[in-house]
């Protein structure tokens, strides 16, 4: 999920005209930083709808004077819409998508997943964008470096075709971002982006969520559930740390790419799906396959073409770019006004190496901007692993903040997360175990600290 930087301040309409369940929904919104406005039927819906604007409408499927799908109808600078429902089903889900709808939920959502949905669809919304800032940007990929050129060339290269797309590199690179570019550039930029974090989800839910499953499949399955190929049906689907999958989900992988076929979990019904099917991994897939973790036929299937993204501490000189792009999107969502880094500052991020990339610096800038007390962001206003390596020390003149000793405590587990990754080969199966703890645990933790 969207960490609270990203997700603070989306406006979402909530139309639900069950006051238990729309009160549950609007509190798992607000906790997570939304402000959500309620409409309590179709007709309030389009009320509100004409008279504001909203980032995202999660709208339920059931209301009191018609039904909610009417609302996923493109309409004109309106919002994305999330579609729930408590009558879930495959034929359901796949009319949804068709007709517009950005994601589809079946009642009841945990708060991880309805918020996600809300806060992805959001950032996903509005018509494909040309480049932006000249030839060093492109659909939010910033970097003048030859590498990212490169990147740069091969998204517009591929994005027409349904070639099956391999994308590699170390995690926080923005492998996610990349697989955005290529659908919004694509003829199937009308149709849905579904995204599935494959290291997120334990073997025996990773097939379930992919291909659905039938009532009665296994314990708890009350309901028929779509997958995440039916809902990308006509779109594309982004499988993100394929890696992770278990030798029996390799195998149903590789007949849904050969032949774009497959069967729900409990189900011989065979069903047929027109996704393009983007992948990704911060592992050495053909290593893998040499010891025997990875089927070499699916390797071959899915290594069509390649994009490899180049870690941030190969293009240092990126670095201040990115960071005056992130500083004005965080300086913009805080209502503040910074001048910019000092020259210490910068130097600091310049010499820093990155473990986490990107998506490292992103959090780190956010960070800078919440801290930062001056007009320009000085060496202090960086975490301590950037401002001063090696050392666990607080920010000066910010050591009696109530939130320093709980930052200061958790840059050990940070550490031992990156050593024990390190010492693993960026394994997560073995990290995990090293440290004592579950894949999915990790993962959380990886992306607390900004090393995803």
């Amino acid at each position: 999920m969207k960490n609270g930087g990203e997700m603070a301040g989306l406006n979402v309409l909530l139309v639900d005209g069950d006051r238990v369940s729309a009160a549950q929904h609007t509190a798992l919104l607000e906790g997570n930083g939304l402000r959500v406005t309620r409409a309590e039927s179709l007709a309030r819906a389009r009320i509100l709808l004409e008279a504001g604007r909203y980032d995202v409408a999660v709208v339920m499927a059931e209301l009191p004077d018609g039904d909610g799908t009417q609302l996923v109808a493109p309409r004109n600078g309106g919002p994305p819409v999330v579609l729930m429902t408590e009558h879930g089903t495959v034929r359901g889900a796949v009319d949804a998508i068709r007709r517009g709808a950005a994601d589809y939920l079946v009642c009841p959502v945990a708060a991880g997943e309805l918020c996600e949905a809300a806060s992805r669809a959001a950032a996903a919304s509005g018509a494909p964008r040309e480049t932006q800032g000249g030839p060093d940007a492109l659909d939010g990929l910033i970097g003048a470096d030859l590498r990212m050129a490169k990147v740069f060339d091969l998204i517009d290269a591929v994005a027409a075709a349904r070639t099956t797309v391999l994308l590699t590199g170390e995690s926080g690179t923005g492998k996610s971002l990349v697989a955005r570019a290529i659908h919004r550039r694509s003829p199937r930029r009308s149709g849905p982006f579904v995204e599935v974090a494959c290291g997120a989800l334990p073997d025996t839910l990773l097939e379930s969520e992919l291909f659905g499953h039938v009532k009665g499949a296994f314990t708890h399955a009350v309901s028929d559930r779509p997958g995440k190929f039916a809902a990308a049906d006509g779109g594309t689907i982004f499988l993100d740390e394929i890696s992770t999958a278990s030798p029996q989900l390799q195998v149903k992988l590789l007949r849904v790419l050969q032949e774009r076929q497959f069967e729900p979990v409990g189900s011989i019904e065979t069903r047929a799906v027109d996704v393009r099917v983007i992948l990704a991994t911060n592992h050495d897939l053909a290593a893998e396959v040499e010891a025997g973790r990875f089927r070499r036929d699916l390797y071959y299937r899915i290594n069509v073409v390649n994009i490899e993204l180049p870690p941030l501490r190969d293009r240092p000189g990126d670095i201040e770019r990115l960071a005056a792009h992130f500083l004005q999107k965080y300086q913009a969502e805080a209502g503040r006004k910074l001048r910019g880094f000092d020259g210490e500052a910068m130097d600091r991020m310049r010499r820093y190496a990155w473990p986490g990339n990107v998506r490292e610096l992103e959090n780190c800038v956010e960070r800078a901007v919440v801290l930062c007390r001056g007009a320009t962001i000085s060496r202090d206003d960086l975490p301590p692993s950037v401002a001063r390596p090696g050392e666990a020390v607080l920010p000066k003149d910010h050591a009696a903040q109530s939130s320093g000793l709980k930052e200061a405590m958790t840059l050990p587990e940070k550490h031992l997360i990156v050593a024990a990754l390190e010492a693993a080969g960026g394994n997560r199966q073995d990290a995990a175990a090293r440290l004592g703890i579950n894949r999915s645990t990790l993962y959380k933790k990886m992306k607390k600290h900004g090393l995803l």
